[in-house]
């Protein structure tokens, strides 16, 4: 096992954490991983940045960061990679070290390890290598932009741009000997409600309420197993509505609401289900409120493909040297499938299957989160490992 500078790993990501990135504003956290890389003596030419922003439908102020290393050694190409923003909760977060772990001192903020460890592990690798001068084959290095608002980073990556790397590796949340081989994918469902507004005094008769018909939808929904987890013979799934938004008096009938939902299952098809079930239940109930004319109001179901679900076989060439990176770090390999979404979706959508592995973050997207030191110096031992490790 190779073997990593621990003070200068632990202070990489105590310099990360303390810049503000969420999705969409990672200029600052992209360049002072490139202050680093050119530092250990990366060429300019070597550094860019690809056009996912300017295809994303968020902006944003960059692309993602790509680095793509010669090898000084025989061997197929190799990915690392990490995301490179956080959730808003993290902003403001003031990293300290308090009992091997590193915590957020305000309390009001996340911490940001999920996924600014990311991010240090990567570099980390690419530092050490470079400055120890170890043998490595092609190396690719990836930091995405805007993972947590739909992997847009990775939906746009830029194929050509990464050298058709063989072995793909992705770092994010959970323990550093844990392999994600596979996630779910997901579906997102925009809902438009459109009633008749009328004085909710004088003539409620005259309206039709956007808010009735929703109200309606959900419980047609709850009441037949469609929302939060779903269980329809041996397929699974879960949907759920996160956001609703309308209305401005209470002395009008609500005449448009818009809703916002999602629907995941490992399934395409068991996914196509529920939003039938969802389009279904907004008709039904849209047909059933009706003012004193008898007229009725009407919804509207389109939808967003975030990204499809994928699942890898434990023979797969790159879980096999996660495998053997983990076990040379002395602790057992592990592996799961997960329903929340990862880089990994885009990347093996686009033809590079990938491994996910932790870095030692626990209660991320809280105000609660930790992480613990030794799991992301661990997470960095296994990254280097993989990193200047020979076919």
């Amino acid at each position: 096992m190779v073997l990593v500078n621990e003070d200068t790993a632990v202070r990489t990501v105590m310099d990360l954490l303390a810049i503000p990135g969420k999705s969409g504003e990672e200029r600052l956290v992209a360049d002072l991983v490139v202050d680093r890389l050119r530092a250990a003596g990366v060429p300019q030419k070597a550094i860019s940045f690809d056009g996912a922003n300017r295809k994303s439908r968020l902006g944003g102020q960059i692309g993602n960061l790509i680095v793509k290393l010669p090898g000084t050694a025989k061997g197929a190409r190799r990915l690392l990679m990490a995301h490179l923003d956080t959730v808003p909760l993290c902003v403001g977060a003031q990293p300290v070290i308090r009992r091997g772990e590193i915590i957020s001192k305000d309390p009001r903020t996340a911490l940001g390890g999920d996924n600014r460890a990311g991010c240090a592990v990567v570099l980390n690798a690419a530092v050490r290598l470079l400055r120890e001068k170890l043998p490595h084959p092609p190396l690719t290095l990836v930091w995405t932009v805007q993972e947590e608002v739909g992997l847009l980073g990775a939906r746009y990556l830029s194929p050509s741009k990464i050298g058709r790397p063989r072995l793909c590796f992705n770092w994010d949340g959970g323990a550093p000997n844990m392999m994600v081989l596979g996630a779910t994918g997901d579906e997102h469902l925009e809902i438009e409600v459109e009633g008749l507004a009328s004085h909710a005094g004088a003539h409620p008769g005259d309206g039709i309420s956007a808010v009735a018909i929703a109200g309606l939808a959900i419980a047609d929904l709850q009441q037949n197993g469609w929302h939060g987890k779903i269980v329809k013979g041996k397929q699974q799934g879960t949907s759920n509505i996160g956001f609703v938004s309308g209305g401005a008096a209470t002395n009008v009938v609500t005449d448009r609401l818009t809703l916002r939902a999602e629907a995941r299952s490992h399934h395409a098809r068991f996914r196509n289900r529920i939003i039938k079930a969802y389009e279904k239940a907004f008709e039904r109930a849209a047909k059933s409120v009706k003012n004193s004319a008898g007229r009725c109001g009407r919804a509207t179901v389109t939808t967003y493909h975030k990204y499809e679900s994928f699942r890898m076989p434990q023979t797969d060439p790159s879980a096999q040297a996660a495998k053997a990176a983990i076990e040379a770090a002395g602790r057992p390999a592990f592996t799961r499938v997960i329903d929340g979404g990862l880089d990994a979706n885009w990347m093996t959508a686009h033809g590079f299957p990938t491994v996910t592995l932790g870095c030692g973050q626990a209660g991320i997207h809280t105000v609660e989160e930790t992480l613990n030191i030794e799991d992301f110096l661990q997470a960095c031992r296994i990254a280097l490992q993989l990193a200047v490790a020979i076919d």
